[in-house]
């Protein structure tokens, strides 16, 4: 079992307070697949004997199982614990383990090696204050190693430890070390890496990981678990600027409101004054309530319930600070993207940022460039895929306090999760705020919405017709206007064809133009639907998340979908624009339906089935539609009465 064992039998007591007074090191490992992470944790374990008996027993059975090293123990199965990762022999998810001797305390996240758990790696790497980068010494520097190095730089690793593993494999060769260490200093020397230490060692024999190797005399530096021992932790987080995202706002009963919350950085006091943002409403500390009672003093990392002196609006995702040095506050950002979706990132596309605790609708506005990993070089692109990283502009929704990620990791950074699966697709950090976006006020008029709409004695709204190529959305559309102007309703029709032929004729037919080319149109009608009118747009719009993006940027009741629902195999028989015929032959690309997908409508407002009714009956079908929902009665219009 552990060092102490004996004194948690003898006196618990002051086992715990031991163990409160050490400080804390947490740290990850990383690099290519194979390359000995997960053992060279098992070994540290095992050598440490940070194991419990059973644990041993248990190990060295199933290393005669499923263990890599015929009958020896195999210590890769202390720490890969999922039934996928044994029977694969490689790591696949984060495994986070605890330990401590008698100087430290220590939290280590094996992170797996292969190129598609890069977000993995990168989730591990967020709280760590040194990575152990493993490198195989008979393969020498890889593109994983390459890529984990610049993510580890990205998200304020300070400490390197470049563990040159299996140099029983090469001799315990010296100038092998020496070369891969000189290659690496080189690649790595403007990541912003306080220390860089090489040391050579083999994780399955033991070699340089708790004591010397005499197989290395060569070697002048520390065994790998004294230099983790010894190097400097400071807490950084409270010497910084006091922080608090509010989690929950808590009110139990009239006579308590609380803002409750973990302290992100810095420290406070009862009588400290404060600050709210993003909406800079001050006020003082009365008090600091925790779960065990009050205190006079809280630190970064402790949960807290502050009480203020001023009834003050706070909600959950506001930030706490100290009043004289106050976070930003902004809505656009520059910041650096890992995109972790197999669906590329594409510019335009609506997502949901969440950074501390505030989750806040937006977009990638611009993808300045996409840093290649193995040169560092900047290159150009229209989106980013799998595992690659980039610098972009995003907007926002509303304002967030912020600090910069290389300032304060925990209101500096933000995930990326997609609006219609709900799944994490991409991690941030954010190096500042755009300055325009201080700049620019929303100017209000005096002549509004409702009042352009009273003036018109209509209910404006958008109906958004979607459907494949040819099946029918601008016959329909223009029948259905025509009917509206006999009724004297003020509309006007957006039509794909023809909105390409000056607003968006700079644009193609990629995913990332199709995104672009929706979002223009989408800001265009709601523009006309601000006028008053009743707008019709008749686009393919072939991606769910854009259809709900302009959704989004109406009122209730203004957006209106309508799914023209025709087989892909009538359309090609019509082929109006015999723009099938050419998707077949090959001569158009990122042809909807062909090599381009569609995402049909899940709970469109009107669904129209053009194989059992006629362009008319479909127009009758949407008139009814308006007249029901109180589009075209006097009860739908915003003042005056009906015509």
């Amino acid at each position: 079992m552990s060092h102490q064992s004996d004194l948690i039998a003898e006196d618990i007591q002051a086992y715990l307070k031991a163990q409160e007074e050490k400080s804390m090191l947490r740290f990850i490992t990383c690099g290519s697949v194979d390359d000995g992470k997960s053992t060279l944790i098992g070994r540290l374990l095992y050598d440490s004997k940070m194991i419990f008996e059973d644990q041993l027993a248990s190990l060295e059975s199933d290393s005669k199982k499923m263990g890599t090293q015929g009958q020896e123990i195999d210590f890769a199965l202390l720490v890969d614990g999922l039934a996928a990762e044994r029977e694969q022999g490689i790591t696949i998810d984060v495994a986070y383990r605890f330990f401590s001797t008698d100087k430290r305390k220590f939290i280590v996240a094996d992170t797996p090696g292969h190129e598609q758990y890069t977000r993995n790696m990168a989730t591990g790497a967020s709280t760590a204050d040194l990575a152990i980068l493993l490198i195989d010494a008979r393969k020498g520097i890889l593109t994983q190693t390459r890529r984990h190095s610049f993510i580890a730089s990205l998200l304020g690793i300070k400490n390197i430890v470049l563990a040159v593993n299996k140099i029983d494999l090469v001799d315990y060769s010296e100038s092998v070390v020496r070369t891969i260490e000189a290659g690496y200093r080189e690649f790595a020397k403007d990541f912003g890496f306080r220390t860089i230490e090489a040391i050579p060692m083999s994780a399955l024999k033991g070699d340089n990981i708790i004591t010397k190797s005499d197989r290395t005399p060569w070697y002048t530096g520390p065994a790998l678990m004294h230099h983790l021992e010894t190097i400097p932790v400071g807490d950084a987080r409270q010497a910084a600027p006091f922080r608090m995202p509010v989690q929950w706002v808590n009110r139990p009963n009239l006579d308590f409101r609380g803002f409750s919350g973990t302290i992100a950085s810095g420290t406070i006091k009862v009588g400290d004054k404060i600050k709210a943002l993003p909406n800079a409403q001050e006020s003082t500390i009365k008090s600091i309530v925790t779960y065990d009672g009050e205190l006079d003093e809280a630190v970064a990392g402790e949960a807290v319930t502050l009480t203020l002196t001023d009834e003050i609006d706070i909600s959950r995702g506001d930030v706490i600070a100290g009043k004289d040095s106050p976070p930003e506050a902004a809505d656009q950002f520059e910041a650096k993207i890992i995109w972790m979706s197999a669906d590329a990132m594409l510019p335009g596309r609506p997502y949901l940022f969440k950074t501390a605790n505030k989750m806040v609708p937006g977009s990638v506005t611009d993808l300045k460039h996409k840093v290649n990993v193995n040169t560092l070089e900047h290159t150009a692109a229209k989106k980013l895929d799998l595992n690659e990283i980039g610098i972009c502009n995003i907007s926002l929704d509303s304002r967030i306090a912020f600090d910069p990620y290389g300032t304060n990791r925990d209101m500096g950074s933000f995930i990326i999760i997609d609006r219609i699966t709900n799944t994490t697709v991409g991690v941030g950090m954010i190096d500042f705020a755009l300055r325009r976006a201080s700049n620019i006020h929303w100017q209000a008029m005096d002549v509004n919405k409702q009042a352009r709409a009273d003036m018109k004695r209509q209910k404006p709204a958008i109906l958004w017709f979607t459907g494949f190529s040819g099946s029918g959305k601008s016959t329909i559309a223009n029948i259905v206007e025509k009917r509206l102007f006999a009724r004297h309703r003020h509309t006007y029709v957006l039509d794909g064809d023809n909105v390409r032929h000056g607003l968006n004729q700079d644009l193609g037919f990629t995913d990332c133009d199709r995104v672009e080319n929706i979002r223009r149109v989408g800001e265009v009608a709601k523009l006309m639907v601000d006028a008053g009118l009743m707008v019709m747009t008749s686009f393919i719009s072939p991606f769910r998340a854009e259809r709900r993006m302009v959704a989004d940027l109406m009122e209730d009741g203004e957006f209106i979908e309508v799914f023209v629902d025709t087989p892909i195999e009538t359309c090609a028989e019509r082929d109006p624009k015999g723009l099938y015929k050419k998707a077949k032959a090959g001569e158009i690309k990122n042809f909807t339906g062909y090599d381009s997908p569609y995402e049909a409508p899940e709970n469109a407002h009107i669904h129209l089935k053009t194989g059992e009714k006629s362009a008319e009956e479909c127009a009758d079908q949407i008139i009814d539609y308006l007249e029901e929902n109180g589009y075209l009665t006097s009860n739908g219009f915003m003042g005056g009465e009906g015509i």
